[in-house]
């Protein structure tokens, strides 16, 4: 790519010039700092060696053995509750459960992301990754190549090596299980330590990867600090390790003047964690001040002021949150306090939470999906949101965040035998209602078991965006406790760049696509590229006890050459009825070609009545009715995929009106649920009702 490109691609979105001249000073130094460190790199100096840690005064004349005794019975720095309540009851009565799960990682067979249980081998490879089985050089990390074209794809090489199933060891040996757990924990550590050197290979590539590696072994070091099988030589390793990547992180730190993202938060609550959990190193003061300061500075940032993470992404939004919530906890724990702003802030990305989940506790699959958690304590699906919630309960003593009345092992882990008390003791939260986020573009139209989300986001970090797609004024409905029309999800990023183009595009959104263009530009060849020509944006939103409305519009049609569109879709939701009117108005100029999609959720059959649609649930006995009020007769039911989890896909289909016709154009839908116990008979006669109603 030329020069030029990229800074054009750098400096889109709303750029102030001052931040734009900051930028490029600050890369310039960074060419400069990666030139030296390189050059040490060649000379073998680079990451210090995994011989000792620099120490803090007073700890740097003790002995090994001093030492070992030291973090064995060490008090403080504390991590969570749960973590320090060893022979807890609620893990004790768990460690069945716990002990199966450690067996696959001792194994070496554990679960990463939606690719199920891979097979590792005897002795572990860091450096392949287990899908395509490609593996990557020892280079510099500033060389690595991360896109190779080969069908692999790094982000799963980089779950494997964030090194969370550690964390799976560490639960089970709390829970009573055996040394032999310990010995695996250090040797699988030993055996990465030995193939990954501190800056060279693809796992020293990504400063966020190396932050979310940090967190993960400082949790899972204080679940076997006390095992004999920790001694002299593995502590001081471990010390070491532990120094090469605070040091790193810091040096290679992911930030820009234009706009940060969820990298460089994790950079930050890494060096956060280390400097609060390892006041023994030289450098760990300097580390937890700079990064509680930036911590408190991205939270103002990133979030929008409704509470929403500016990456316009769900699973994106889960994992900010994760990293926000846990860190001030960790925060509070050690007598460090955020502020009460902080913590209203944090209560507000929840309170978005709440309201994207759909009735069945699951959450729409907006934007990039790839299933990051921070501190996996519990693997979990990448639309599986409501444990956060769980936590927020306990901590705020919230009951509208009771969403589920069963425990989420986080509410232990996090906050011990009393978190889970004040959980116990909340009433369990009644459903949540219609809500309009203005700053995020979103809208949720909701009753009962009634539910359609509405997305007017943009793409994101203020139209510079890397994680969102081409979904402006899409639709996501669900009813009769069934997923109807849904987001296809994300799949994969590098691996297949033909598939990430199509999970991304337009066309696999319900919402309307014209002349077969890209509300946005993405290019195929640029995975992490976004325009920002849709400029979406909500219009109006109002909500009473018989009906709610909302209204956005966008402009990603107004380059068209036969003429600029611009699309609005207003949404009516008739709650005694039980149904939705979606309305679109392509307002402009010349002949297009206009394609109308509801993208069926994974599993559901649609099948095609004339100019109605029904979308089918075969196991719950429910369907959704679809058909549009205007003149559009041309339906078709094509094949497409869905994704829930990064890695996997599965077949879905989409029903897809299409007409050619001139603008100004408009056209409206009647969506209308038929739930298992309801006569099909009468809803179909409501149907038919309602859109001879509507049309007169």
């Amino acid at each position: 790519m030329s020069v030029t490109k990229k800074i054009k691609r750098a400096l889109r979105g709303r750029v102030p010039v001052r931040a734009a001249v900051l930028e490029a000073g600050r890369r310039a130094v960074v060419a400069v700092r990666l030139r030296g460190e390189r050059a040490a790199s060649a000379d073998g100096q680079a990451g210090g060696g995994l011989v000792r840690a620099r120490l803090a005064r007073g700890f740097e004349r003790r002995s090994e053995a001093e030492l070992l005794e030291h973090f064995r019975g060490r008090e403080s720095p504390r991590l969570f509750e749960g973590f320090e309540e060893e022979g807890s009851a609620y893990i004790s009565s768990r460690r069945e459960e716990f002990e199966a799960e450690a067996s696959a990682v001792v194994a070496h067979r554990w679960p990463l992301l939606g690719y199920g249980a891979r097979e590792l081998g005897a002795e572990v490879d860091w450096l392949r990754e287990p899908a395509s089985g490609v593996r990557w050089p020892l280079g510099f990390h500033g060389d690595v190549r991360l896109v190779r074209g080969d069908g692999s794809d790094v982000r799963l090489l980089w779950e494997l090596n964030r090194l969370g199933h550690l964390l799976t060891l560490g639960r089970a040996y709390a829970a009573g299980g055996g040394e032999e757990l310990a010995e695996e924990f250090f040797a699988q550590l030993e055996g990465w330590a030995g193939q990954n050197p501190p800056g060279r290979g693809p796992n020293w590539a990504c400063a966020m990867e190396v932050a979310l590696r940090a967190v993960n072994l400082l949790a899972a070091f204080r679940l076997f600090r006390r095992s004999p099988a920790l001694n002299v030589e593995r502590l001081a390793s471990l010390l070491a390790l532990f120094e090469a990547h605070g040091r790193h992180v810091r040096r290679n730190l992911e930030y820009s003047y234009i706009a940060t993202s969820n990298h460089y938060l994790s950079d930050v609550a890494g060096l956060l964690w280390l400097g609060l959990l390892l006041p023994e190193l030289r450098e760990a003061e300097g580390w937890r001040e700079f990064a509680l300061r930036e911590l408190l500075r991205e939270l103002e940032r990133q979030v929008l002021p409704d509470g929403v993470d500016w990456e316009s992404s769900t699973n994106y939004h889960r994992f900010a949150a994760e990293i926000f919530l846990y860190s001030f906890l960790l925060c509070r724990e050690n007598g460090f306090e955020v502020g009460a702003r902080a913590w209203e802030r944090v209560r507000s990305m929840l309170e978005y939470v709440r309201a994207y989940l759909r009735p069945d506790g699951r959450a729409p699959l907006v934007g990039d999906a790839d299933g990051g958690q921070f501190l996996p304590l519990v693997r979990r699906g990448a639309d599986e949101h409501a444990y956060m919630l769980s936590v927020g309960a306990a901590v705020f003593r919230e009951p509208r965040f009771k969403v589920q009345a069963e425990i989420p092992e986080e509410v232990f882990w996090l906050l011990g035998t009393e978190g889970v008390r004040a959980f116990e003791e909340l009433k369990t939260a009644e459903a949540a209602t219609s809500q309009s986020f203005k700053h995020a573009g979103v809208c949720v139209l909701r009753e009962g078991d009634l539910y359609l989300h509405l997305n007017a986001g943009g793409a994101g970090l203020e139209g510079r965006g890397a994680h969102g797609h081409n979904d402006a004024l899409s639709v996501e409905v669900s009813a009769c406790g069934v997923s109807f029309i849904a987001d296809p999800g994300t799949y994969v990023y590098t691996s297949d760049p033909r598939a990430r183009h199509e999970f991304r595009s337009t066309a696999y959104h319900s919402t309307v696509e014209v002349d077969g263009t890209e509300q946005n530009t993405t290019p195929e060849s640029s995975p992490f590229f976004n325009g920002a020509e849709a400029r979406p944006r909500l219009l109006s939103f109002d909500t009473t006890d018989e009906r709610d409305s909302a209204a956005a519009e966008h402009r990603g049609y107004e380059r068209l050459p036969a003429g600029a569109v611009k699309h609005r879709r207003s949404v009516t939701f008739d709650k005694r009825e039980r149904c939705w009117l979606v309305e679109d108005t392509l307002i402009g100029e010349g002949t297009h070609d206009f394609r109308f999609v509801f993208h069926a959720a994974p599993g559901r059959e649609v099948d095609v009545r004339g100019r109605t649609v029904e979308i089918l649930d075969d196991a719950k006995g429910a369907r959704l009715l679809i058909s549009p009020l205007e003149g559009i007769d041309s339906v078709t039911v094509e094949a497409r995929w869905s994704s829930r989890d990064y890695g996997a896909k599965g077949e879905s289909s989409a029903a897809v009106w299409k007409i050619k016709a001139s603008a100004p154009l408009r056209v409206r839908w009647l969506l209308l649920p038929v739930c298992a116990g309801e006569d099909y008979v009468t809803r179909v006669q409501l149907f038919t009702r309602l859109k001879a109603e509507l049309k007169a």
